[in-house]
């Protein structure tokens, strides 16, 4: 499964973004799809995931900022990106994962920088 990511980009605070991320699967025939962001010398972290049954599960820091949806026609997820604030500032990465049998499948990172 190929993972391709795109969107990122320059914005200043308090702007917006919409990350997609392109699956070469359907989308639906994973467990999990989500989004997690690295910035430079800390550690991978979630910032959103959704079900298949559309649970979603967000990072308390993006709550209320952040929207993930997917379109399964498509099979793309996107992760959209409003009031951004400067620590903000990471590379994307998008995932797919199935548990049985366990899979996971990343996205090559889309930069997103939020600066004045």
């Amino acid at each position: 499964v190929q993972l391709q990511a795109s969107g990122g980009g320059l914005v200043q605070p308090g702007g917006s973004l919409r990350l997609s991320c392109a699956a070469s699967a359907s989308i639906l025939s994973f467990n999990v799809m989500g989004w997690y962001r690295q910035s430079p010398g800390k550690q991978r972290e979630l910032v959103a995931d959704m079900s298949t049954t559309r649970t979603v599960n967000l990072v308390d820091s993006v709550k209320g900022r952040f929207t993930i949806s997917r379109d399964s026609a498509k099979n793309t997820v996107y992760l959209q990106m409003n009031s951004l604030k400067p620590e903000d500032t990471a590379v994307y990465y998008c995932n797919v994962r199935l548990f049985v049998p366990y899979a996971d499948y990343w996205g090559q990172g889309t930069l997103v920088t939020v600066s004045s």
